[in-house]
């Protein structure tokens, strides 16, 4: 164990004290409590008998706590806890190699390969994560596959390789000597005693995924069943749920509120264990469940036009996307007609490209969304679409085929703005339209945006440059004040 002198949270230590004795929730998260004389790490909000503070090290990161030689509280579990490194992030290129970690880039890939798909040197992107997560990109992998594991065993039926699998481990045998090097005990142990959910339907299981309070869930539900694809996706008034692809197999998956608890309920059905944290990373990023309500709040209440709009809708989300090129398609759809008329031009796309997928279809969702390969050459005028638009939509599946677009979690704002705008149809408007919600990032901007100038202006209709403009002391968070203005109009 590594023994420091000072508190390695960039909270200040006194409000990371005051946190840790009241058992705050509103700082579940945001960083943990590692305890020298037990060698555990926890969540402010544990209910063991606080340590003595003499005793006490604060760390940003359950990785960065592990990384100091703190193994993980058995009682608090800090793998249920909200938030993930992200919201530590201060540059894009840490932000875009940590959502990259989250869909499993370390688990079968090399540091080199990760610093290479972001642009940097081995060594520059180790000192930006020392600099920002205070754990090194190999650390946040291992303390994300760990915590990732003990969840799956204590929270689903899942054999034990299976969970291996899930969790990204290469083999069996790893994933047993990381378990016993932490937790001083194999993962069969866990299995002692009945999972803490176990799910009656064939081939699915259920999930915890934590949120920090406030939520608006039925605000998310409300923003996806306007635009629900039907067969691809279905929305009732308890949940979302929608068919899925990964690694070139179908399934689907559930999302719901959890009754008096901070969570969403997460049901997965797919045949691959190996798909379940790739889902679930995706799932996390397409419901925002990492986003940090406080700090959001911070950083907007300042400016007169958003601070009631954060006090009327406090738990405000940024809806993402499950697939970025399902999502251009749709918003291409979507250029200069309501959002009814595009959700029936998207339902008559996936009708005709898309594929049957019987597993979904007593969910309501037994069509899976069309492939950029069935997009290319497709006669979409057929489907009442407009010369220009189906050239667009055309356009983009040739550019994800060859390469010139990408729809990573890696990218860039601006990079992924030119590969955009480079294409037939596609302006400003779009691609950041597409960036806020297929990548969901936070400070992606539509200027050009009508509603947006109208609602900004009070009045009168700003222009873009203006609202542009006004939109800098909004930054890095640009993305919600849009779903907020979006809103009040």
């Amino acid at each position: 164990m590594h023994e420091v002198d000072r508190p390695t949270s960039r909270l200040d230590p006194r409000v990371c004290e005051r946190a840790r004795l009241t058992r705050d929730a509103r700082f579940d998260g945001l960083f943990f409590i590692a305890v020298t004389s037990t060698g555990i790490y926890c969540r402010p909000v544990c209910p063991a008998p606080s340590p003595r503070a003499r005793n006490v090290r604060y760390y940003d990161s359950a990785a960065a706590a592990a990384a100091a030689g703190f193994r993980p509280c058995l009682r608090c579990r800090p793998e249920a806890a909200p938030g993930s490194p992200l919201h530590r992030a201060k540059s894009e290129l840490v932000a875009g190699a940590l959502r990259l970690i989250e869909q499993g880039a370390l688990d079968a890939g090399s540091l080199p390969e990760l610093a290479a798909r972001v642009g940097v040197g081995e060594r520059h992107l180790r000192r930006l994560f020392a600099e920002e997560i205070g754990a090194s990109p190999l650390d946040v992998a291992a303390t994300r596959r760990l915590l990732f594991a003990k969840q799956l065993l204590t929270e689903t039926a899942l054999p034990v390789a299976q969970v291996a699998d899930a969790s990204g481990y290469a083999s069996l045998r790893r994933f047993n000597a990381a378990f016993v090097a932490t937790y001083g005990k194999p993962p069969r142990d866990f299995r002692r005693g009945p999972p803490a959910r176990r799910d009656g339907e064939t081939g699915s299981l259920v999930l915890r995924i934590p949120y920090r309070a406030p939520y608006d869930f039925e605000h998310l539900l409300a923003f996806y069943g306007r635009r629900t694809i039907p067969g691809v996706e279905s929305v009732d008034a308890h949940a979302y749920r929608r068919s899925v692809v990964v690694d070139g197999v179908p399934g689907w998956f559930e999302v719901a509120a959890m009754p008096g608890d901070d969570a969403l309920a997460l049901r997965v059905h797919h045949p691959s264990s190996s798909a379940i944290g790739t889902i679930v990373a995706r799932v996390r990023r397409m419901f925002d469940v990492d986003a940090d309500p406080r700090a959001l709040a911070l950083a907007l209440r300042t400016d007169p036009l958003l601070k009631p709009l954060l006090r009327r809708w406090p738990g405000q989300r940024l809806p993402g996307a499950w697939d970025g090129f399902e999502l251009a398609v749709r918003a291409v759809l979507g250029q200069q007609v309501s959002v009814a008329a595009a959700r029936t031009l998207a339902a008559r796309v996936a009708a005709a490209y898309g594929t049957a997928y019987a597993d979904g279809g007593a969910r309501g969702v037994g069509v899976l969304f069309p492939t950029p390969a069935a997009l290319v050459d497709a006669p979409l005028e057929r489907q009442g679409i407009t010369r220009a638009r189906a050239a667009s939509i055309r356009a983009i599946a040739a550019a994800v085929l060859d390469g010139r677009v990408a729809f990573g979690a890696e990218r860039p704002l601006a990079a992924f703005e030119r590969e955009l705008v480079a294409l037939p149809g596609i302006g400003s408007w779009t691609a950041h339209y597409i960036a806020m919600r297929a990548l969901a990032e936070p400070d992606a901007f539509p200027a050009a945006d009508l509603i947006l100038r109208r609602a900004a202006g009070q009045g009168r209709t700003l222009s873009t440059r203006e609202l542009e403009a006004m939109s800098q002391a909004w930054r890095p968070w640009r993305a919600y004040a849009v779903m907020l203005l979006w809103r009040a109009s």
